[in-house]
């Protein structure tokens, strides 16, 4: 059997695993392997895999119940696997703003999964922000002012809208979840500002004031981020 290891490769969070071919499934061990490294690193990568929509989907259930995404049609045989792309005439990537994914469903998933598929020669990367660290490096009084507070995540803010407008025009039977829900700031000692969030409850709107109380740049500082390889 080969042998399991994981290699930090940023400061702020990141790994990789080496030693698993996901296309032939975990056992109960692997699985362990990779959850511990993801809660350790919070974001694992692992290179040279090829799978099939089912079989990545099938990754995916190893650890919990997925979720489908609301605004795109899962692909044929793999509903909850969608197809993340910029068409030619697109002048917006899909998802090209900060945020957790469907932050605004009742119950969103606790995490994300993304095959890379084509990538261009350079560029192409994701960036990843450490919210524990983000949170932990707050002031005091910051922390007491946002455990006071709770977020509106929308998925109808117009920024994020703009990511996805063709998907929407093509799927208008699948835009759902327009509504926002609440999540609370600093649960678990994690920070949750993101570009998704409609208004800070108990403040006025983003769109109204200089900034949401916990400032959303913080975050998104270079040394709590990491920018993870295509």
């Amino acid at each position: 059997m080969t042998e399991l290891t994981v290699e930090r490769i940023a400061g702020a969070l990141g790994a990789e695993i080496y030693g698993l071919d996901l296309a032939r499934g975990l056992d109960d061990d692997g699985v362990t392997f990779v959850r511990r490294a993801l809660l350790d690193h919070l974001v694992v990568f692992f290179r040279d895999q090829t799978l099939t929509p089912a079989e990545f989907a099938g990754f995916g259930r190893r650890f919990g119940k997925l979720a489908r995404y609301p605004f795109v049609e899962g692909l044929p045989g793999a509903p909850e696997v969608i197809e993340v792309k910029k068409l030619e005439h697109e002048r917006v990537n899909f998802g090209g703003v900060w945020h957790s994914d469907t932050a605004y469903l009742e119950v969103p998933p606790m995490a994300s999964m993304l095959l890379a598929l084509e990538v261009p020669p350079t560029g192409g990367d994701t960036l990843f922000a450490n919210m524990y660290v983000a949170y932990e490096t707050l002031s005091v009084g910051m922390k007491k002012l946002l455990q006071g507070l709770k977020a509106v995540n929308s998925s109808a803010v117009a920024d994020v809208t703009r990511t996805r407008e063709d998907r929407i025009a093509s799927n208008p039977g699948k835009a759902k979840g327009q509504g926002g829900c609440c999540s609370p700031q600093g649960v678990t000692d994690i920070m949750f500002p993101q570009d998704r969030q409609d208004h800070i409850l108990f403040s006025l709107k983003k769109d109204s004031e200089p900034e949401p109380p916990a400032g959303f740049g913080h975050p998104i500082r270079p040394d709590l981020c990491f920018r993870g390889p295509a």
